[in-house]
């Protein structure tokens, strides 16, 4: 496809795209762009914006969730193609921006940095372009998608698929909303595919397994990241479809297992059982929340409450208050607050007892959103564990090369949760189990789900 139009001087530009990429010059207000390597969906978009800047003045943020310098950025993918459709005399390129000669500007943001403070200065955007748009978390979503509400405004987004799981794919792949265009642009929609790639395309379908060489090159979602601890077991659960909507029965007891934490976040699994079986119902998480907010959360949600379960350090009595979190729960309403023992080697000791319980698990599969609690805000949803699930890694030092500890990051907490269950299982009661039909099996009566 080649565009062709006259710029606001009157001289004609003319510019190559894939042809797939023509809806680029169509309004909608999702341009949802994704596939693997070599499928020019950066390339196109960027030289897309470029021409439509030149057309006409606008706004255009470019986004990512983490941005710590510009160099991570899409700006040096601009300057070249700037250069390369020869409009060094239109655009401006600076440190921080782009400036074009009709008063469109091009700037670049980390969404993980928005705050109340700066977000303002988004409103006015007419076109968002999320670059690396698979890691762009829920939370970010929330704030970004209110905040482009110009008449016209458009989210133009690009990425290589990640997990199936991840909150992009979800929102806008499985679940496309309205007036959006989703383009799947893969090597062979590229004309301008080169020998190396296909060299190095050829080389990773020869020597990966099918797996890997689809999500590089077909822009295929992966079921599960490389390395993960639970890999196998996360695939069992997807395949026997107990990765599911998991509804609240009221007949029984929720249970809730806690990894504290305060600059890490909080994690929070809510459970049920029914004699073998395990129902995960929900999920919340969240950073710089104290115990009484955490309480006031818990206090929104419609459930029979049954234990509530800490880890080991939640039984530590804290030098500034005199009093453990278990107490602190007690004397804020919680009924029922227990914590474990401290354990040598506790990771792979919960580790061990995961494996052991996947196959009881049935894991609720709703995509973790923003939960308001008035001022409090979580995110919420078994979406976001499974997510965790699928992540947990160990370290692998470069002096051995050989896997190491669990790695401490985002994912791990919620890991630690689950953990945490596994090891308190077969202690979650419910009052009135016995009255229970054993033909009332959870599994069996809710197989108008299947």
């Amino acid at each position: 496809m080649t565009f062709q139009a006259e710029d606001a001087e009157s001289a004609i530009l003319r510019a190559e795209f894939p042809d797939k990429l023509r809806p680029l010059f169509q309004p909608h207000r999702y341009k949802i762009l994704h596939g693997g390597r070599g499928g020019s969906k950066s390339w196109g978009a960027a030289r897309a914006l470029l021409i439509k800047g030149v057309l006409s003045p606008l706004r255009i943020l470019c986004g990512r969730e983490v941005m710590k310098t510009l160099r991570d950025s899409v700006h040096q993918l601009l300057v070249d193609q700037i250069a390369i459709l020869g409009l060094d005399g239109f655009y401006t390129v600076t440190k921080e921006s782009i400036v074009g000669l009709n008063g469109t500007q091009v700037a670049f943001t980390g969404l993980r940095a928005i705050t109340a403070a700066n977000i303002k200065s988004f409103e006015g955007v007419d076109i968002a372009w999320l670059e690396e748009a698979h890691s762009i978390s829920s939370k970010s979503w929330s704030v970004l998608i209110p905040t482009i509400r110009k008449e016209g405004s458009e989210l133009w987004l690009t990425f290589n698929p990640e997990l199936d799981t991840d909150n992009t794919w979800v929102r806008f792949v499985e679940n496309t909303p309205p007036d959006s265009v989703v383009i799947e642009i893969n090597w062979r929609d590229n004309p301008w595919f080169t020998k190396i790639l296909d060299q190095e395309r050829r080389h990773c379908k020869a020597t990966e397994d099918e797996e890997t060489y689809n999500n590089i090159w077909e822009g295929k979602p992966r079921t599960v990241m490389p390395g993960a601890i639970y890999a196998p077991q996360v695939i069992s659960m997807v395949k026997s479809k107990r990765y599911r909507p998991v509804p609240y029965d009221p007949r029984l007891l929720v249970h809730t297992i806690w990894d504290l934490g305060w600059n890490d976040q909080t994690s929070i699994i809510f459970a049920q059982k029914l004699r073998n079986e395990l129902m995960v119902i929900d999920y919340l998480e969240a950073s710089f929340l104290t115990l009484a907010d955490w309480v006031k959360v818990l206090d929104k949600l419609p459930y029979a409450w049954g234990t509530d379960y800490l880890p080991w350090d939640g039984g530590a009595t804290s030098r500034q208050t005199g009093k453990s979190d278990k107490l602190i729960l007690r004397g804020l309403g919680r009924k029922s607050v227990k914590s474990s023992n401290q354990l040598a080697n506790a990771a792979e000791t919960r580790i061990k007892s995961a494996r052991t319980m996947f196959p009881r698990v049935y894991l609720d599969n709703t995509m973790a959103e923003p939960f308001e609690v008035g001022e409090l805000v979580v995110t919420r949803g078994c979406g976001r564990l499974m997510e965790c699930l699928k992540r947990y890694r160990r370290i692998i030092p470069t002096t051995t090369d050989e896997p190491s500890t669990p790695m401490h990051d985002e994912f791990s907490h919620g890991c630690d949760a689950y953990g945490e269950m596994a090891m308190v299982v077969d202690k979650m009661k419910n009052a009135n189990e016995a009255e229970i039909p054993k033909t009332e099996e959870w599994g069996q009566s809710i197989e108008g789900f299947m």
